[in-house]
């Protein structure tokens, strides 16, 4: 019997990349305390990792989901055109005076790139080490790093420190990269501690612009970020068949560079 409930248990991490105490309490009808010995044990043989309020799987699990993560070197080299033509695009958007989230990845640097010089009163937040750096340039942006734990692959700032700070912060616009959106799925990410953060942006930014290239459209990756709801403006880039019908019903401005 608790072979079979902890097999249970892990099937659902699978399905959905993490799992609550709460949630499997009353799907399977024990005690929290039972989920959480569960939990325990299997986070003890390496199949998942604990978190807060329950359990998700391991990063080096293999991921049945498209877009697995690679480093963020790989990533820029792949369509860097359509992602320079996205970047410009979307820096375009900002105007002084602005507090502006800025999440990590190949195409939101483009983005970093692209701001004007002569922007004034800007205020950029980043979890992005690289993105900081190349804000440098820029001697009339402020930029907060989130601070938090180091992740090389993407050079990126996760929990715990980072959700401390954007939860006191209000942005008049986020700029989201992901690994995946789709009509039914929303925004996805292949890790779940940089979903993490992206969701606390998006829960605090006025604005939710996507910076997408098309590679992304359709595609869903292990772990929620946003539902499709929640994008004001998905800007991506032209490619093969033109518009994606099925975005263009869900997301009101639909820009393609």
């Amino acid at each position: 019997m608790i072979r079979a409930r902890r097999g249970e248990i892990l099937s659902l991490a699978q399905q959905n990349g993490e799992v609550s105490a709460t949630e499997l309490s009353k799907l399977l009808g024990v005690s929290e305390v039972t989920v959480r010995s569960d939990l325990k044990a299997l986070a003890d043989a390496g199949q998942l990792r604990r978190t807060r309020g329950g359990a998700r799987l391991p990063l080096d699990l293999n991921r049945p989901f498209a877009s697995r993560e690679s480093p963020l070197e790989e990533t820029s080299r792949k369509y860097s055109a359509a992602k320079r033509r996205i970047g410009r695009a979307a820096a375009a958007l900002v105007r002084d005076g602005e507090t502006v989230f800025l999440d990590v990845g190949s195409t939101t640097t483009e983005v970093a790139r692209s701001l004007s010089p002569t922007l004034r009163g800007i205020t950029v937040v980043t979890n992005g080490l690289n993105i900081a750096l190349e804000l440098e340039r820029l001697p009339n942006v402020q930029v907060i790093v989130t601070g938090g734990t180091l992740r090389p692959l993407q050079h990126s700032l996760v929990s715990p420190y980072a959700l401390e700070v954007l939860g006191r912060i209000h942005a008049d616009r986020l700029f989201l990269g992901c690994n995946g959106v789709s009509a039914e799925a929303g925004v996805t990410n292949a890790n779940h501690e940089e979903a993490e953060i992206k969701r606390i942006m998006v829960h605090q930014a006025r604005e939710v612009v996507v910076v997408a290239d098309h590679s992304k459209l359709g595609q869903v990756s292990q772990a929620q970020v946003a539902p499709i709801d929640a994008v004001h403006t998905l800007i991506t880039d032209r490619h093969g068949g033109g518009s994606p019908a099925e975005l263009l019903n869900c997301i009101t401005d639909l820009q393609m560079v």
